[in-house]
C-alpha cells in the first residue's frame, strides 16, 4: 500500500524534530545593521536574557533604504539549543508570521537607512507562554531567512548566589577566573544531576558561555557549584572605546575625521596589552549605546560612519586572523571584523561601518579552526572587571520543556583567592 505524500511529510518532520535541529544565530548581510534587543531603551547585548512577562523591543537598520518588507517568527528550543517538540500554541500566546509595520526613514543623515521596530508582546503575538530559549527569525518579502538572533525569557523561581575567584591552577593565577555559585529553588529538584542545568556566561558573550555543570553536591533544596577549571574564564582585559556622538569633531580617542561620501572616523593606534601591566579602564564590558549629540530621536538621526582602527601587533602567522571583538554585532568575527597587516606601519588595520553612539571593542586572534584567542593581543589579567551571569533550567519528570527558574549576577570586582 502506498503512503500518501502528506504523511510521509509529517512524519518526516516529526523525526526531524525528535532529533533536535540546532538553533543558529544567522549573521545579518552586510545591508543589515544595528540589530538591537532592547528593554526602557537598555540594550541587552550578546543573549537578551528578558524576565518572563515583561515586554522588549528588537529593532534593525536596512541601509539600502528601500523600505522593504520584512516578517518575523518565533521558535522554542531545549536548553542545548535543539527544537523543541513543543507546539507553538504551547509557548505562543497568539501568532507570529506577521509583517514588522513600525518603520522609519532615516532624517538629516548622510547615509539612507530604514529603521524597523518590533515589539513583543503585540495585538499578535500577545505573550510568551513558557520560559526558556527562544529563537527570533527575520524574513524578507520573498520568505528568505534574513538574519536570527536568539534570546532567553527567565523566571526568578530560585536563588542563585554567585561570586568569582582566582585559578587554583597556579600556571593561570594571574590569567583566569573562576565563577562558582550555589542555586537554592523554592520547588523540590527530582534528579538534579539528570535534571537540573546550569549555563554560565561572561559579559553576556554566547561564544564563551559554560555549559553542563552538573551540582556537586546539595542540602536540601540548596546546590552547590564549586568548580575550577571546569568553570574557568580567561580574564581578558578592560575593553577599549570610541565615542562619536559628534560626528564632526574629533573625541577622545579620535584622531581625525574625513567627510567622503559619508562621514570617516579614525582612532589612534592602539598599541598591544599583552605583555604590559594591568590598568584598570571603566568600560561596559563589550557592550554600546547608540547615541548622536544633536538629535531628538537616536534611532533615525544617529547617521552611519566608517570607523578605521590599527593595532600595533607583530604579523601571525598565515593560519591566525586578527578581528575586531564586542557586542556590537553579537560577538561575531567575519569580514566585516578582519584587520589585514600593513608593512609601512607595521600595524594591522581595517575598518567597519557603525551607527553614531559608544562603543567598546577588543582586538582578538582567530585561528584556522575558528577558536577565539581573546589575550593574544590585548592580554589576560586575573583583575579585570568582568560581569558573570548564571542561569539555571529545569525539566520536570513528565514536563516537555526546559524552564528557566532563575537567574543570578556577579562581577570579579571583588575577586578572591
Amino acid at each position: 500500500m502506498k503512503i500518501p505524500y502528506l504523511i510521509i511529510l509529517v512524519i518526516f518532520t516529526f523525526l526531524n524534530s525528535i532529533n533536535g535541529q540546532q538553533a543558529f544565530d544567522l549573521t545579518p548581510p552586510e545591508y543589515i545593521k544595528t540589530v538591537q534587543f532592547s528593554q526602557a531603551d537598555v540594550n541587552l547585548p550578546g543573549i537578551p536574557l528578558v524576565e518572563y512577562g515583561s515586554s522588549f523591543e528588537i529593532s534593525f537598520d536596512d541601509i539600502m533604504g528601500d523600505e522593504a518588507f520584512y516578517h518575523y517568527k518565533i521558535s522554542y528550543y531545549d536548553y542545548d539549543w535543539k527544537t523543541s517538540i513543543l507546539p507553538k500554541n504551547e509557548y505562543l500566546d497568539g501568532l507570529d508570521n506577521f509583517r514588522i509595520l513600525d518603520t522609519e526613514n532615516s532624517l538629516t543623515t548622510l547615509q539612507i537607512y530604514t529603521h524597523y521596530r518590533l515589539q513583543i508582546p503585540n495585538r499578535n503575538t500577545r505573550a510568551l507562554l513558557k520560559t526558556g530559549n527562544y529563537l527570533l527569525e527575520i524574513y524578507n518579502d520573498d520568505d528568505e531567512l534574513v538574519f536570527t538572533k536568539k534570546f532567553i525569557v527567565y523566571q526568578r523561581q530560585s536563588i542563585i548566589r554567585s561570586w568569582v575567584k582566582r585559578s587554583r591552577d597556579l600556571n593561570f593565577i594571574h590569567e583566569k577566573q573562576v565563577v562558582q555559585f550555589e542555586i537554592e529553588t523554592e520547588q523540590p529538584i527530582i534528579e538534579p544531576q539528570r535534571n537540573l542545568k546550569t549555563v554560565v556566561m561572561q559579559n553576556h558573550n554566547p561564544k564563551t558561555a559554560i555549559y553542563g555543570l552538573e551540582p556537586q553536591f546539595n542540602f536540601g533544596n540548596k546546590f552547590t557549584f564549586k568548580y575550577d577549571q571546569e568553570s574557568s574564564f580567561w580574564g581578558g582585559n578592560e575593553y577599549w572605546n570610541f565615542d562619536n556622538k559628534e560626528i564632526r569633531n574629533a573625541t577622545f580617542n579620535i584622531s581625525h575625521i574625513e567627510l567622503l561620501d559619508i562621514y570617516h572616523n579614525y582612532l589612534y593606534t592602539h598599541p598591544s596589552r599583552k605583555e604590559r601591566t594591568y590598568t584598570y579602564n571603566p568600560d561596559i564590558n563589550g557592550n554600546y549605546v547608540i547615541r548622536n549629540l544633536n538629535a531628538i530621536n537616536n534611532d533615525i538621526e544617529a547617521d552611519y560612519v566608517w570607523l578605521h582602527f590599527s593595532v600595533r601587533f607583530p604579523k601571525t602567522e598565515k593560519d591566525k586572523e586578527v578581528h575586531l571583538y564586542g557586542a556590537f554585532n553579537n560577538f561575531e568575527t567575519d569580514n566585516s571584523t578582519l584587520l589585514t597587516y600593513d608593512n609601512t606601519s607595521k600595524t594591522y588595520k581595517g575598518k567597519r561601518l557603525f551607527k553614531q553612539g559608544f562603543y567598546n571593542f577588543k582586538y582578538v586572534t582567530k585561528n584556522k579552526n575558528g577558536t577565539i584567542e581573546p589575550g593574544s593581543i590585548c592580554g589576560n589579567f586575573d583583575k579585570t572587571e568582568n560581569e558573570y551571569t548564571v542561569l539555571a533550567y529545569y525539566r520536570a519528570p513528565g514536563q516537555r520543556f526546559d524552564a528557566v527558574i532563575g537567574l543570578g549576577n556577579t562581577t570579579s570586582v571583588n575577586i578572591s583567592n
